[in-house]
């Protein structure tokens, strides 16, 4: 495995899992919660320790389940999750510590690795509240990291210039035909590491034959290629299967390099 380095000094994996369908029936996004945690087992077997998840997902009882059933330590992990949007859980600073109570709660634990605004609304000032409440749970040691998600630049650069402590993610939309190049970068000049959800969405036929092109002489598929192109441009990816044998293929990515053609060539996909 292979980390980057946060604005806070705390290491971040450069590849986790995704986990929105994970312990739910029939792995709908809004199926009815079993508990199950096969797929999260599989997971960390094969050594995923960022194990992303949400308050909006429903599912942290879930993947504290699962970490609390691997016997590893709670050291072992890097867990992220996330305050959404939505008044009830932003109107008041009582209605914020109430969301990170129920994280902790739900996840069986004392700290969380990286909490995020699940996305922004439209009154950035409040979005700064929220963010001020965050920042006193750094303070605490409760959160070791805080970011953001789905943040444009101007949102990313108000939070900038109102904050105290500085975000440290900002987990985005980033696959083939939607790279997001221009928040990265504008992340990269700021000290914001981006993450990529559904890192291996949206490929369109004529992508994937190209991908596998450049693939076949490293012996990789077309997903890791994809992935691969990610992290070597310093973006986290956390894709999700619900295949064990999936999982294990998303994480053999550090056996290899593109060249700098064939980075510039995914970039153009």
């Amino acid at each position: 495995m292979e980390f980057v380095t946060l604005n806070t000094g705390v290491e971040i994996p450069m590849i986790g899992t995704g986990t929105n369908t994970y312990g739910k029936q029939d792995h709908n996004y809004n199926g009815d919660i079993t508990g199950d945690t096969t797929e999260l087992d599989a997971a960390i077997a094969s050594g995923y320790r960022l194990i992303d998840t949400a308050i909006g997902y429903r599912n942290e009882a879930v993947i504290g389940a699962a970490v609390k059933k691997s016997g590893l330590d709670r050291s072992e992990f890097f867990l992220t999750s996330k305050l959404p949007g939505k008044e009830e859980y932003t109107a008041s600073r009582e209605a914020v510590e109430a969301g990170i109570a129920f994280s902790l709660e739900q996840l069986q634990t004392d700290y969380i690795d990286l909490y995020l605004i699940h996305h922004p609304w439209d009154d950035l000032d409040e979005i700064v509240s929220v963010w001020k409440v965050l920042e006193e749970y750094v303070d605490k040691g409760v959160f070791k990291a805080i970011g953001v998600s789905n943040f444009d630049e101007r949102q990313l650069q108000y939070l900038l210039d109102n904050a105290r402590i500085e975000p440290a993610v900002n987990q985005i939309q980033s696959h083939v035909g939607h790279w997001n190049h221009e928040v990265i970068a504008f992340g990269k000049q700021h000290g914001i590491v981006s993450e990529a959800w559904g890192p291996l969405s949206g490929v369109s036929d004529e992508a994937r034959v190209k991908l596998t092109e450049i693939g076949k002489s490293y012996n990789k598929s077309w997903a890791q290629v994809s992935l691969r192109y990610q992290i070597q441009s310093g973006v986290v990816v956390i894709p999700k299967s619900h295949d064990a044998g999936r999982q294990k293929d998303n994480l053999e990515l550090f056996d290899f390099e593109l060249t700098a053609e064939e980075m510039a060539e995914v970039a153009a996909l």
